[in-house]
């Protein structure tokens, strides 16, 4: 009877813009202020930050109640924020950075309204588990958001090349190009696949439950 009970209170709602009836307009009106600010301060090429596609999705994801959305951006982004969140810590702590990627955040010449938007960084983590706990891991999220990764990629190459998004054009450790663009782009897609989305994958599958089946 126990387990029962259980396994019923942590059935997965109903997917659908029903799924976060007050969360979904805290997000749309998040997203408004966030990007705006973003566009401002960064430019609309900043947009093609993996992190950063990861809020915009994530937030239609919460729109419209999609657990694919919001599971492709929990691959996405769960280990590369706690790496932000980690890095900006240590740098608090130490006056040095552990893995790189938010210098900016102690850069005068930005605002610090601006800068502190990027505590996003630390709330969507925790915000897209629940999010999962609520609706369920769609299993599907690897392959989509590995080919959705492989296209902003690409389009960093020739939007913004030399701002290096995503670490397009040069790689984050040796700072280098590894061969012609195809190369340094499927090679760099290759390793976010395999070494942050999909062990991320296997742990959400293992960790989460399957979203609800759909009613007809």
């Amino acid at each position: 009877m126990t387990g029962g009970s259980g396994a019923a209170r942590a059935a997965p709602r109903p997917a659908g813009a029903g799924a976060f009836p007050r969360l979904r307009w805290a997000a749309a009106a998040w997203l408004l202020v966030w990007a705006l600010a973003y566009a401002r301060g960064y430019g609309w090429s900043n947009f093609l930050q993996l992190c950063d596609v990861s809020v915009v999705l994530g937030c239609v994801g919460l729109w419209l109640g999609s657990p694919l959305l919001l599971s492709m951006q929990a691959v996405a982004s769960l280990v590369i924020d706690l790496a932000w969140d980690l890095d900006v810590l240590w740098r608090a702590a130490t006056g040095n950075h552990l893995v790189g990627g938010t210098e900016y955040m102690w850069d005068a010449r930005l605002p610090l309204g601006l800068r502190l938007l990027s505590v996003f960084h630390v709330f969507w983590p925790p915000l897209l588990v629940w999010a999962l706990r609520c609706v369920g891991y769609d299993r599907r999220a690897l392959l989509p958001q590995t080919l959705l990764a492989l296209v902003i990629l690409a389009a960093s190459r020739v939007v913004a090349p030399e701002a290096n998004l995503n670490f397009a054009r040069r790689d984050p450790f040796m700072d280098r190009s590894w061969g012609p663009a195809p190369l340094h782009v499927g090679l760099t897609a290759a390793a976010l696949a395999g070494l942050l989305y999909f062990p991320t994958h296997l742990a959400l599958r293992r960790t989460m439950p399957a979203p609800r089946a759909r009613e007809d």
